[in-house]
């Protein structure tokens, strides 16, 4: 069995709304490995992306993703005034996935919100770097199936004192297969990356996480900042892509229920947590030189993205819908040559924060 244990790196299930961090060489062999069907593009979402014999966990938590899009989009919708694109697809053998993305609105340059439910099959080699079970006499070329379900969105607001958002929410299962059970676990988290520091944000931001985390488990917090501190790191920069949140993986040493809760409880603290900051600065006035600075920021954030992310390059390697991987990435980003801020300027205020993880802003 695996629970109890911590601390592993599991891999992502190739699709845009499953990142899970893991050693880049495991990464790779799994997703050159995993095997999942095309995808049939539909005219509109059905009532289940699960097949129909799947129930418990895998039915329930579909329903979670799905309910969150749904809620998530028309506040973000609410507040800009326009609505998301949605394109919707399943795969032979049951699975799919529904992403809604939009663009050039009124105070969101791009924000999209992607569910995907995916059924495939890996080779034991790929097997054991997602669930630790090291079982010996297995034959290299079967495959073990598994199930992963999740919800991913990246938002990026036009002002560049409104900060950009990220959240991601997976589940995933191995089946039965060659005397050994089925493993499960969940993982996920949600992070926020400012162009410029306002505390208070920070304080709000945080703290509805917090408040989440202490409610499920008191020692979630502190281990779940540091978790997303230490993986959203730029490391040929020395710096973090953003101010933080929560981030946790292959979480499965509770009943699976009391944590599907929790990863629950965190989904729908999304539009409590950033949207009343984005409302806050939306209308705030800024310069050329503030949306320059923003848009090097994002210059940033697309480095990790394509470099770094697992579950963007674990994607990609796995044949996965390339407009909804990409869909994290922003509108416009900038690269300016040896680009040092000003000593003392607000700029090199969330430059110091990227170099200097604060302990808590809580």
């Amino acid at each position: 069995s695996r629970h109890g244990r911590s601390g592993a790196r599991r891999p992502a299930a190739g699709s845009p709304a499953l990142s899970s961090p893991m050693s880049s060489s495991r990464a790779a062999a799994a997703g050159r490995a995993a095997a999942i069907a095309k995808e049939v593009m539909l005219s509109e979402a059905p009532a289940r992306l699960c097949r129909e014999e799947d129930t418990g966990m895998r039915e329930k938590f579909e329903k979670s993703i799905r309910k969150a899009q749904d809620e998530i989009c028309a506040a973000i919708t609410a507040v800009d005034g326009k609505a998301f694109h949605e394109d919707t697809w399943t795969r032979p053998g049951g699975g799919g996935g529904i992403s809604r993305v939009l663009s050039d609105g009124k105070v969101w340059e791009k924000a999209g919100v992607n569910v995907s439910v995916v059924y495939g099959s890996m080779p034991p080699e790929a097997y054991r770097a997602a669930t630790g079970v090291d079982k010996e006499g297995l034959d290299p070329t079967d495959r073990v199936p598994f199930f992963a379900a999740g919800i991913s969105s990246v938002m990026h607001p036009r002002n560049p004192y409104a900060p950009t958002m990220h959240f991601n929410y997976r589940y995933f299962e191995t089946d039965d297969w060659n005397g050994v059970p089925s493993q499960w676990w969940f993982g996920g988290g949600t992070d926020i990356t400012p162009s410029y520091v306002d505390e208070d944000d920070m304080k709000h931001f945080h703290g509805t996480y917090k408040q989440v985390c202490d409610k499920h488990d008191p020692e979630y917090y502190a281990k779940f900042k540091k978790w997303c501190d230490d993986y959203f790191v730029i490391k040929h920069r020395g710096e973090t892509r953003g101010l933080g949140g929560i981030f946790f993986d292959d979480l499965n040493d509770k009943d699976p229920d009391t944590i599907f809760e929790f990863s629950r409880e965190c989904m729908n603290s999304v539009v409590e947590s950033y949207i009343p900051i984005v409302e806050k600065h939306m209308n705030d006035a800024f310069t050329a030189e503030n949306k320059e600075w923003q848009q090097i920021r994002r210059g940033r954030y697309v480095e990790f993205n394509l470099v770094y992310d697992r579950g963007t390059t674990f994607g990609l390697k796995t044949g996965g819908r390339i407009e909804s991987i990409l869909m994290s990435l922003p509108m416009s980003a900038r690269w300016e040559y040896d680009h040092q801020p000003e000593e003392g300027s607000e700029e090199a205020k969330l430059l110091h924060y990227t170099r200097n993880s604060k302990d808590s802003w809580v």
